[in-house]
């Protein structure tokens, strides 16, 4: 039962890390995550002891499994020579002179067993060098070369952590045995990964065959699937399951699998599944990395060899060398490639840095962290084994600050790093795109154009009859025009169309205003109705003008008054639509007078001459609009008893459609005209595609 707390615990902290990470965009989530997992260790005791065999299995086979199952497989092959010598080569390079830097400086430590560390600490983190690319401008050779090294140097590092460690363990390394022995593991598992790979896309195709298509049965048999190889080669076999799991991803989705087209929804269930699985297991490893720091720092610090200052002066070392060897060869590399073709890029120091620092170490080091062995087969203690998880642990971390106060520094750009731990949306289909090419639009500037293409659209459909869910729908487009806009604004101050937003809508809270007096003056409205709604719309205009004054954001007292404000006014909307209270008609007229002196206030304001010379944001004007004639008309339908009918479904699903075909009709417009490319266009027509189902799925409940 413990462990199955402990386990509820550490995702409960997965999601509260990402929660967290939607405020402090500029630090990276995974940095968030191993904070969390400390705090844990720290306050709750918390710790686990895993095997380092089911830790591979279950972390480590499905991440690799998903980074080559997404790697572009054309960019694979055309790089090959190079992407295996950056991923075999570099890795030996740093694990030899990593290795005997580490020996010098820790003479403790077995030569062994530092190279041992210096090979676990070898592998990137293929996220952050994706991310970086998009963002510096890498060139395209590069940062293929780059992308694909982080995807198979895992292997090359996790093998060589394995015999330094092996070595260590029996006393003995015969070096002509391991270089046979690597050659085995690896041509023998990537044998085996290809072997069972196309084994296992047979059994799924045979299903087909015999009629067993249920989309959830074949999105299971994908997800078990590294865990199936990974078993058998490494357990049955006596290969390299990390590199058998690699070519088994790069397999999975080949252009001959005809299952693929035979359940075009499969692709969708099982890249969301894979999703959330990726999602769970990377926040899952930086918070173990979090967890292990108190145990690497509590031995090194009641150590007497070592002092706590020394030891952090021994990781900073190594982070220092291991940098200056990526460093350089990288600028080796480039200065090779411009030998050899003059029209390559010419060698560059200061890119050479940028590829160094964003070689950022994540959940395949920290694998090799927790797999070092607390004792010997003598039973004697694993020499320096606390020292060696002190430096891994702390070397991690510091790779990932220094990558993430550095590269905005050197760059200039302030968006956040992502890393191996970010949440797995996928990234823009534009950022593959040369930069040269300026008709370009960008995802947020296509889907805009998509969302006002549906808009445009609804606004032709709309009559009086269906005024209510053609205005509903309007508000939803509206509301996802403002997400983009809030998205593409990065400053720190508060946005124009924010300030503008919040000005017009004080100007219609005054209107409303006026307008109940006028009801009130009128004996329309009893005395305990108007007061109660005058309390709302003063709480309302205090609430805009704190969020003037706050940059946009409301402090606490401002936002228990509004909430304290809205229950009662929500309770009463609630009981009429779904608790078949009576209708109230008074409560009806003054939402509907309200709404149309705010909207009749607010027209007025903007015909001012001195208004007009502001230029107001008209996408905020529009959608001010737009909500004031949707609050009369869902007056006007309840006091008739059609809000939410039957009919209002029917035309909602019907206007609906209307806009989800004038979106696909963009896109279509878009490619044609070369604003976007094949890439964007499939993940917009993605897009529009899970709205229309979602809306399917809704409207079958």
């Amino acid at each position: 039962m413990q462990l199955v707390e402990a386990v509820l615990l550490l995702i409960s902290l997965v999601i509260l890390s990402n929660v967290i990470s939607h405020y402090l965009v500029a630090v990276p989530v995974s940095l968030i995550q191993a904070a969390l997992g400390l705090g844990a260790a720290l306050f709750f005791k918390l710790s686990l002891d895993m095997q380092t065999d089911w830790f591979m299995l279950l972390f480590t086979a499905p991440l690799l499994y998903n980074d080559g199952r997404r790697f572009p497989k054309r960019e694979l092959w055309q790089l090959r020579g190079a992407i295996v010598g950056n991923a075999i080569f570099l890795v030996f390079v740093i694990t030899f002179l990593g290795g005997f830097f580490l020996h010098w400086l820790v003479p403790a430590m077995p030569l062994a067993a530092s190279f041992a560390l210096a090979a676990i600490m070898a592998p990137t983190d293929p996220v952050a060098v994706q991310s970086l690319a998009s963002r510096v401008h890498l060139p395209a050779g590069l940062m293929h070369l780059i992308a694909g090294e982080s995807l198979i140097n895992d292997a090359s590092g996790l093998i060589g952590f394995k015999y330094g460690i092996a070595a260590v363990m029996t006393g003995a390394f015969i070096w002509t045995q391991a270089i046979g022995d690597f050659l085995y593991i690896a041509l023998v598992g990537a044998l085996a990964g290809a072997l069972l790979m196309g084994i296992i896309n047979l059994v799924r195709l045979w299903l087909l065959q015999q009629g067993i298509n249920d989309t959830i049965l074949h999105a299971v048999l994908q997800l078990i699937t590294p865990f199936l190889i990974y078993l058998l080669v490494d357990e049955v076999i006596g290969a390299s399951g990390v590199i058998a799991v690699v070519v088994a991803g790069l397999l999975t989705n080949a252009s001959g699998n005809r299952f693929v087209s035979a359940l075009p929804e499969l692709r969708i269930v099982t890249e969301k599944t894979w999703d959330i699985v990726v999602y769970v297991l990377n926040g899952l490893i930086f918070i173990l990395l979090g967890l292990e720091l108190p145990v690497a720092m509590h031995a090194t610090i009641e150590s007497r060899a070592v002092s706590t200052w020394q030891a952090l002066l021994d990781m900073v070392l190594v982070y220092l060398v291991m940098l200056a060897i990526r460093v350089l060869w990288t600028y080796g590399y480039m200065w090779v490639s411009a030998w050899h073709k003059p029209t390559a890029a010419h060698p560059s120091a200061y890119l050479a840095l940028l590829n160094g620092i964003s070689g950022v170490r994540g959940a395949i080091s920290l694998v090799g962290v927790l797999a070092v062995p607390v004792m010997l087969p003598s039973g004697a203690p694993f020499p320096e084994r606390s020292l060696m998880l002190f430096i891994a642990a702390g070397y991690i971390v510091l790779s990932m600050i220094v990558a993430t106060v550095g590269l905005p520094l050197m760059t200039n750009n302030r968006a956040p790093l992502k890393l191996r731990g970010s949440a797995t949306e996928d990234g823009d289909p534009a950022a593959a795109v040369a930069p040269h090419d300026v008709r370009l639009l960008t995802h947020a500037q296509a889907q805009r154009v998509l969302y006002q293409t549906a808009v445009r659209k609804l606004e032709s459909e709309r009559r009086e009859q269906n005024q209510k869910p053609a205005l509903d729908l309007i508000d939803e487009y509206q509301h996802l025009l403002r997400r983009l806009d809030l998205q593409e604004d990065d400053s720190d101050d508060l946005p124009p169309f924010v300030q503008d937003e919040i000005d017009l809508r004080a100007v219609g809270v005054a209107g409303e205003l006026a307008a109940l007096e006028t009801l009130y003056e009128a004996d329309k409205v009893s005395d305990r109705l108007y007061q109660k709604t005058k309390r709302r719309l003063h709480t309302r205009a205090r609430s805009l003008a704190a969020m003037a004054q706050n940059h946009g954001h409301l402090n606490l007292t401002d936002f228990l008054d509004r909430a304290k404000a809205a229950v009662p006014h929500w309770w009463h909307k609630v009981a009429a639509d779904r608790l078949g209270q009576p209708v109230n008609e008074e409560r009806l007229l003054v939402e509907k007078e309200i709404a149309k002196g705010g909207l009749k206030t607010l027209s007025n304001y903007l015909k001012e001459p001195e208004h007009r010379a502001r230029q107001f944001n008209r996408q905020v004007i529009y959608a001010l609009i737009v909500q004031y004639r949707n609050r009369i008309a869902t007056a006007k339908a309840k006091a008739k008893g059609t809000h939410k009918s039957l009919q209002y479904e029917d035309e909602m699903n019907r206007l609906r459609t209307l806009a989800l075909a004038a979106e696909r009709a963009a896109i279509h417009d878009l490619l044609e005209q070369g604003y976007i490319n094949v890439a964007m266009a499939q993940h917009l027509s993605q897009t529009v595609n899970y709205t229309e189902n979602a809306a399917n799925l809704a409207a079958a409940e």
